[in-house]
């Protein structure tokens, strides 16, 4: 199956953004923690938190979900590692949140994944829980995990996110309920640092301070999540979408369900407009885009913070006045395929000039480019920022179109509200 994308001149709609699903899972995993029950508003049906969500139920965690509202009841002491494995497909928070998160369950616990999953590192997780007392092995440092709960006894780890600041973010979740305080160091730069702020902020809300600087993270085992009211606010990596669109064709977007002065990492998007020229406004319950003077000019982007608006970027820059360059994320290549070489082989598909380097592309925008069948790779991003670009470029067609459900289900719904 494959989805025929038509171009349009401009265009000037109204969307609604679904809540962000990497603060929903994340405050998932707090909430469970949490003894007693939480509520969870604008809660996102992303297929990645709809596996945490079951996933949790099985470790013996209650929870309800009514439309878009989840209530939580969580009991740290009462935790049971589940009878079977947990399958968590692609979705990289799942496999990495639940490897800390079953050191504090009774009992044996399997973790597995697609064959996608069975490639992702995931050694220096298991190597840094080990250091605090826990017992965890990996396949030679992929999944499948195993991990043997009431183990995790704290002290001091050392570790390496190079793969991916999820690790980090990981054991920070779980560590106010290991045996002794915990103290993080970490050994390299953080990849996607504002993603362990948005762990450090959840971990907030519900009532636990990280004490921290650039490279240590100290967790104290005294302080305990508390049971809130929680609303997930609306997610930037899939506003940028649509932002991207309005940009390409000159157009305007209202995005429903966003705020302007938000912590997201992908929230830089907005910064990108304004620098073009676009206009950005509140408006109630969202803000409003105006690119009808955009002037795209050509980037040199160190994307390190927000890796996942490279799709995004990319596209934009095919419409650029020069040659762009995106660097720094070399981590890419770790993400649902390896992102970097995937946008490559189909920007070239399009007559793109492309340069690949380890940690990065170079686009160098044509004057045309050819309408083909775009693969996704089973990568949500891939499908929704190269439909964008199918708004400008005649013919474009996107293969598995439903691989979107991984963070936005709603997006082809969306998407038809531009026509």
């Amino acid at each position: 199956m494959n989805e025929l994308i038509e171009p349009l001149d401009t265009i000037s709609a109204t969307v609604k953004i679904p809540g962000s699903k990497s603060i929903a899972n994340r405050a998932l995993i707090t909430a469970a923690l949490a003894n007693g029950t939480t509520k969870i508003e604008n809660f996102p049906l992303a297929e990645d938190c709809i596996i945490m969500l079951e996933a949790l139920k099985k470790f013996g965690v209650n929870i309800n979900l009514h439309n878009d509202t989840l209530k939580i009841t969580g009991n740290p002491d009462f935790l049971r590692a589940p009878e079977e494995e947990i399958y968590t497909a692609n979705a990289g928070t799942v496999m990495r949140f639940l490897t800390s998160f079953s050191t504090l369950a009774n009992g044996m616990t399997i973790l597995t994944g697609d064959k996608r999953m069975l490639e992702r590192p995931i050694g220096a997780l298991a190597e840094a829980l080990n250091n605090l007392g826990a017992d965890v092995n990996t396949a030679d440092g992929f999944p499948p995990v195993k991990i043997r709960g009431k183990k995790f006894k704290g002290g001091h780890t050392i570790i390496n996110t190079n793969f991916s600041s999820q690790f980090l973010s990981s054991i920070l979740l779980s560590a106010p309920y290991a045996e002794n305080s915990v103290n993080i160091s970490v050994k390299n730069s953080i990849p996607s640092r504002p993603y362990v702020d948005m762990t450090l902020d959840v971990m907030n809300n519900f009532g636990v301070r990280v004490h921290s600087d650039s490279s240590s993270f100290y967790v104290d085992n005294k302080v305990f999540y508390k049971p809130i009211e929680y609303i997930i606010e609306g997610d930037y990596s899939s506003a940028s979408y649509f932002i991207l669109a309005a940009m390409i064709t000159r157009g305007e977007i209202k995005l429903l369900n966003i705020k302007e002065n938000s912590k997201q990492a992908d929230a830089k998007i907005l910064d990108i407009a304004k620098e073009m020229n676009c206009v950005v406004g509140k408006i109630e319950n969202g803000i409003w885009v105006n690119a009808k003077n955009v002037k795209i000019k050509a980037m040199e982007i160190d994307a390190n913070n927000f890796p996942d608006l490279v799709p995004t970027l990319a596209i934009l820059a095919l419409f650029a006045d020069g040659k762009s360059k995106i660097y720094n994320v070399a981590h890419l290549r770790y993400k649902e395929t390896d992102r970097l070489e995937a946008i490559s082989n189909e920007l070239r598909k399009l007559g793109v000039d492309v340069v690949e380097f380890p940690d990065g592309i170079i686009i160098s925008p044509q004057k045309s480019y050819n309408g083909v069948e775009i693969e996704t790779y089973n990568d949500h991003r891939l499908a929704m920022s190269f439909a964008i670009a199918g708004l400008r470029i005649s013919g474009i067609r996107i293969k598995n179109p439903e691989c979107v459900k991984k963070s936005f289900p709603e997006f082809w719904k969306e998407f038809k509200k531009l026509y």
